[in-house]
């Protein structure tokens, strides 16, 4: 589950999505720089080996860390894609090219949001939509919608088996785990699984909230919200079932669905350059955003190499885990011990941005800083009772136990 949003301004155009995944999952950011590739080569994507083409462009990748595809990306010349599961009437075939596959092809391949639309329904043309999307559920499988970016303009792409849409954006909009396209959506969409992918809370809210952002910062919070509840109560909304699935800063908790953000990432897309900025973490509300360039490849020291299902002691994402699930004890209390200082350090990256590697080095030390924080604060004084749901309490616990936190 995921959503993502954009809004296009006469300056620029802004994008932000979260990734939401297994939490066991680990997501790393990826370069390839542009290459030119011999004739009759091929690529081998998740499930599919298809022709390459004779030359692809420069890529950073946010992608699962066992997945040829990626959540969300950008290249070289602006154009910027993040993708949906949605769920229609339509079966999906147990082979194909994978959503975040198509994410993948379409920065590699185009120089503009209109060619990457075009990339990606050539593509399902020819080789069709299909394949497990997770590593230990085979017959999880779905077809995607997309956010499609460049430096002037965006579109929505929809797809249900057979049958697409397209949509141009104006102002601000977002998708989420459900078809949205007028028309579309009401002859192709799975009533039930969409209702039970929250979708229909979700992408109204960070469509509203989109509007209001202001600039990157703004975008921040629009993926740091845990949803209507949450926004009342300063509770995240946990149903036994589905989770802490109503907000796009989701936590997971459900019988049914355990999906969690496990990355987040925002651009601003301009004709003056390009800025990015990615947790490389999960939970944004826990995390620190940033910046990344396309031709500014860190080096693997500063990300580690996480595995998938197992936590190490020097992969960032798992480094974050350990703080992340810390706080999520008592988000409201916990996270008060660095919030400000978070904030006030993406503030600086935004006002002047450091070098990629400056501030991933600058956030290794934050993050042991904040872990030893907050372990100290839950030392001096122990949680009197647990503050979310036993049944919450209990999830989290076989989570830890299956990763070795």
């Amino acid at each position: 589950m995921c959503d993502t949003v954009v809004v296009v301004r006469p300056d620029c155009v802004l994008f932000a999505k979260n990734s939401d995944r297994p939490p066991e999952e680990a997501q790393v950011i990826d370069w390839q720089p542009a290459r030119e590739h011999p004739p009759g080569s091929f690529v081998e994507c998740t499930h599919l080996r298809i022709p390459q083409r004779r030359r692809t462009h420069a890529v950073m990748l946010s992608r699962p860390s066992w997945m040829w595809g990626a959540e969300m990306a950008t290249n070289e010349h602006g154009v910027t894609v993040g993708n949906e599961a949605v769920f229609t009437r339509h079966g999906v075939p147990r082979t194909g090219l994978t959503g975040m596959d198509l994410v993948r092809l379409a920065v590699e391949r185009a120089a503009s949001a209109e060619s990457a639309v075009e990339t990606i329904l050539d593509l399902v043309a020819q080789f069709g939509q299909g394949g497990s999307c997770d590593r230990h559920n085979p017959s999880f499988r779905y077809f995607s919608s997309f956010l499609v970016a460049d430096r002037r303009r965006a579109f929505v792409l929809e797809t249900a088996g057979p049958h697409h849409a397209v949509e141009e954006v104006r102002g601000a909009r977002s998708i989420s785990n459900g078809l949205t396209i007028p028309g579309f959506a009401e002859a192709h969409s799975d009533v039930i699984k969409t209702w039970a992918a929250r979708c229909r809370i979700r992408q109204p809210r960070t469509e509203a909230n989109a509007q209001m952002a202001d600039e990157l910062l703004g975008l921040l919070s629009v993926l740091r919200d845990h949803g209507p509840v949450a926004a009342r109560t300063g509770q995240i909304d946990y149903h036994p079932l589905l989770g802490g699935m109503t907000g796009p800063c989701m936590h997971a908790a459900g019988l049914a669905v355990d999906s969690q953000t496990t990355a987040s990432w925002v651009s601003r897309l301009s004709r003056s350059g390009d800025r990015h900025l990615v947790t490389a973490t999960a939970a944004p509300c826990t995390a620190l955003f940033k910046p990344v360039s396309v031709h500014e490849p860190l080096d693997r020291e500063l990300l580690g190499a996480p595995a998938y299902g197992r936590a190490d002691q020097h992969s960032l994402f798992w480094l974050h885990e350990r703080l992340h699930r810390l706080v999520m004890q008592d988000p409201e209390q916990l996270l008060s011990h660095y919030e400000a200082e978070r904030d006030a350090v993406e503030r600086r990256f935004l006002d002047s941005p450091p070098s990629s590697a400056q501030a991933f080095s600058e956030s290794r030390q934050l993050l042991h800083k904040w872990t030893k924080l907050v372990t100290d604060a839950l030392a001096a004084s122990p949680l009197p009772r647990p503050k979310r749901a036993r049944w919450v309490e209990r999830y989290w616990h076989r989570q830890n136990r299956r990763v070795g936190l």
